[in-house]
């Protein structure tokens, strides 16, 4: 993945934490020239320009100054043929009065002071909105990772050993949280239908996941007594 493109140089504190985070590549810049000039052989993946500051102690940001060079990174990232996006645009509060929303400068922007999850949150937004995938496709769901592009799953950071089937299990359960199914159910939509194994099959697979996810998170996979099972907590708590 090629970085990120990153204004001001450096970045607020918050927004470089936020992106170290989400494990996003970048770099930053101090004004438009030094984004052409230091563009990645692959091009930029996108842009976080910061027009005011999205630390919470700081809500004026850099001043004009620092609100026109962001607007004038923005429109050198949007000339060419190949417009960059996605670019994710930060304002003051005090600047939302005197943002054109009709200019095609930007494809997003966030609120000073924005949280490390509400900046995260919005780019994995934008890349999945404009097409640009920038991760492998995880699925998270507290200390579980699963990662549905190399077949491969964590609990808490440490790597689970896991079978084809104990994987295609537990992929099919975190990717539906709460939902109850039948042993029937997970037989033919996991097995599939020509799997002429019993339901004891289901359950010795989910013994087995469990032993691997360890005591402190075996109850990630619950089981609804006279039913089935159901992967993390219910909508709805008695």
């Amino acid at each position: 993945m090629e970085p990120l493109l990153v204004f001001p140089d450096p970045p607020p504190p918050a927004l470089g934490q936020a992106l170290d985070r989400a494990e996003y590549p970048w770099l930053s810049v101090s004004h438009p020239e030094q984004a052409a000039a230091g563009e990645p052989d692959g091009g930029w993946s996108g842009a976080v320009i910061c027009a005011g500051s999205i630390d919470a102690g700081d809500m004026n940001g850099d001043g004009e100054d620092g609100a026109e060079a962001a607007f004038a990174l923005c429109r050198a990232l949007r000339k060419g043929e190949e417009p960059l996006k996605p670019v994710l645009l930060v304002v003051t509060r005090a600047m939302l009065g005197e943002l054109d929303l009709r200019e095609d400068l930007f494809d997003d922007f966030c609120v000073a002071p924005a949280e490390g999850a509400e900046l995260s949150a919005r780019l994995a937004h934008l890349f999945w909105r404009t097409g640009r995938g920038t991760r492998p496709e995880l699925v998270e769901h507290g200390p579980l990772v699963i990662d549905l592009e190399t077949y491969q799953a964590a609990m808490a950071g440490r790597p689970l050993d896991l079978t084809f089937m104990e994987y295609e299990l537990l992929r099919f359960l975190a990717t539906r949280p709460g939902k109850v199914f039948t042993r029937e159910t997970l037989l033919s939509r996991v097995w599939g239908y020509e799997y002429f194994g019993g339901a004891r099959t289901v359950d010795v697979h989910v013994r087995r996941l469990r032993a691997k996810f360890g005591e402190e998170h075996a109850a990630l996979i619950q089981t609804v007594r006279s039913v089935g099972y159901r992967f993390g907590q219910p909508r709805w708590k008695l």
